[in-house]
């Protein structure tokens, strides 16, 4: 038995969006990769008790992580019915998280929010993808 699987034109932004969202992972795990040496953070702890910002640095990181299924989900099926706009709305969320971690970087918490405007490139990806399932219906 086999399947085929036919995608519309312009999917491969899509995928180059997923892509992109990988080195936006990798960038924040070397920052914390920096920070526990900075702030002697040794494995396997994951948080300092010792060190709040080198928290920041690892909350930045993980809180990513944390969202990152739905957000390649969310990509990958949104870009079947819109695919030019899920990558832009992709690169959207990736830029978002770089400022939110840039944000969170600076040991003050609250200026994480700077990278709210993610949730617009989250929102619209959610959106899409049940335009999609409802015309799948």
């Amino acid at each position: 038995m086999s399947v085929t699987l036919v995608l519309p034109d312009g999917y491969g932004y899509v995928i180059l969006t997923a892509v992109a969202s990988i080195f936006m992972t990798m960038w924040k795990a070397v920052q914390v990769g920096k920070a526990r040496k900075e702030f002697k953070v040794d494995y396997p702890a994951m948080y300092s008790d010792k060190s709040a910002l080198f928290n920041c640095y690892q909350r930045a990181h993980q809180n990513t992580l944390e969202n990152y299924p739905q957000f390649l989900l969310l990509l990958l099926l949104a870009g079947i019915e819109m695919p030019c706009v899920s990558a832009l709305a992709g690169l959207v969320w990736i830029a978002g998280r770089v400022v939110y971690g840039l944000g969170y970087q600076t040991g003050d918490p609250q200026k994480r929010a700077r990278g709210a405007f993610a949730y617009i490139g989250l929102l619209t990806l959610f959106l899409l993808t049940v335009k999609l399932s409802l015309r799948l219906l």
